[in-house]
């Protein structure tokens, strides 16, 4: 979502760093420029007039203009910014003193509510919280077929009622007793989508409000609708006092300025972000993060632990065995593949790693993407396990018989061994500590 303003935001701290020392006039213009970059992702005008004067007033009560470095002072001062822009209140779940704890998800039709739901069931079950889902959007019937038919796929119970919609106040309650008879931690309550002009359908919601006490009020943000959806979530938290925001559709292609601006203008932090459609694209929001990955930094910390979530400390433990030996084959190849495609989009894997963000656009996305780990995997799969642990002995009659097996061409199979080679390389590298260069990494399927 944010690639525009990250490519924008590098070529303004390259022009600086450029400089062998910084003017006052230097860093005027820069931040002339990083106003008119957040102004084009469609950051609220308030939000870049203030951001960029508070950079102004850190630079000139800083010893910026004799550093040695301006260009990493300046992305230092801006990101010590994001982080402050992004980072205001609490970002944590908060239970409150009795279980279970309720939690109204609450939003704009179509933000992904329903979905976020299990999503966010689904996070809290891998730290050990159950919860109980409740249908509370008694106006779409879909939505309740839907929270059902997710809950049956995550294995998360869902409590629902086919009551007259105008019962969704009491239709919740019942929700919440199961829940506390159920003993589960969490009852997380799904409401039908409304807007804030809708004075019937915000009473609803503050009566929910009103007679649940909930501890937590969430407000799904659709991140790709822009400032009107940052406007609505203000007068959200005016009528119903909101805990905290969730950002769906962050690995959208929208310009990002709603995910920027919401703390700011709504006064809420936001909780979580939804980087993909899968039950798992859900992750806690980290602001410094999140500020480090606008900047083109990377996010080490969010890659190790997606990393940690796919394999076992004694998986991690053989790969090292195998790297530090140059003992890899076609095997562990194929389990890296598939870990890769569990991990997310490569996209969202590139921006973690700092320096290779660039590195997506020269990839295939997609589904010309996928289409291409899909080929990989066939290749592979299509081997004898004596050639995947010698794969340097394939020769053309086993080549043939491969492609002819897998449904693809000799060429494929030729690229998918010159691929295995590369990463073989890599990795010895890796294991000898000799310095690399990402764009040699060889990633599976490209």
């Amino acid at each position: 979502m944010f690639d525009t303003l990250t490519d924008k935001l590098t070529a303004v701290f390259n022009r600086v760093g450029s400089k062998g020392r910084l003017t006052d006039e230097d860093i005027d213009e820069a931040l002339r420029e990083v106003r008119l970059a957040l102004l084009e992702a469609d950051v609220n005008f308030r939000v870049a007039r203030d951001f960029t004067a508070k950079v102004k007033e850190r630079a000139t009560g800083s010893d910026i203009l004799r550093g040695i470095s301006p260009g990493q002072q300046v992305v230092k001062l801006v990101h010590d910014q994001l982080v402050e822009l992004l980072g205001e209140g609490n970002h944590t779940l908060t239970p409150g003193p009795s279980l279970p704890a309720t939690l109204m998800l609450v939003g704009l039709q179509g933000s992904g509510k329903t979905t976020t739901a299990a999503k966010l069931a689904l996070l809290l079950r891998k730290r050990e919280e159950r919860s109980l889902l409740i249908a509370g959007d008694l106006r779409r019937p879909a939505a309740m077929d839907q929270l059902e038919a997710l809950g049956r796929q995550l294995d998360i119970p869902v409590y629902r009622e086919n009551a007259d919609p105008d019962a969704a106040p009491r239709v919740v309650q019942n929700g919440v007793k199961r829940a506390r008879e159920m003993g589960v931690k969490w009852a997380i309550v799904d409401t039908g989508g409304r807007i804030h002009a809708d004075d019937e359908l915000m009473a609803e919601l503050e009566e929910m409000r009103r007679t649940l006490e909930p501890a937590e009020v969430l407000m799904v943000l659709d991140a790709m609708t822009g400032q009107d959806a940052v406007n609505a979530a203000a007068q959200f938290n005016e009528r119903i006092e909101l805990t905290g925001l969730i950002l769906s559709k962050l690995d959208g292609d929208a310009r990002g300025g709603a995910a920027l601006s919401a703390t700011h203008v709504t006064g809420v932090p936001v909780k979580f972000a939804g980087t993909g459609e899968k039950a798992d694209a859900l992750e806690p929001f980290h602001p410094e993060r999140m500020a480090s990955r606008i900047l083109g930094m990377g996010d080490i910390v969010s890659l190790v632990e997606r990393v940690q979530e796919q394999t076992t400390e004694e998986q991690a433990a053989e790969l090292e065995r195998k790297m530090r030996r140059a003992e890899l084959d076609l095997n562990d190849f194929l389990d890296q593949l598939r870990q890769l495609q569990r991990m997310g989009p490569l996209s969202s894997i590139l921006e973690m790693i700092p320096g290779a963000r660039g590195l997506g656009t020269k990839l295939p996305s997609g589904p010309e993407g996928e289409q291409r780990l899909r080929r990989t995997e066939a290749v592979i799969s299509s081997m004898t396990m004596w050639e995947r642990r010698h794969p340097e002995r394939i020769n053309g009659s086993r080549r043939k018989r491969i492609a002819n097996g897998s449904g693809t061409m000799p060429a494929d199979v030729n690229q998918v061994l010159a691929q295995f080679q590369q990463m073989r390389k890599m990795m010895k590298q890796l294991a000898s500590g000799k310095k690399r260069n990402l764009r040699g990494l060889g990633l599976p399927g490209f």
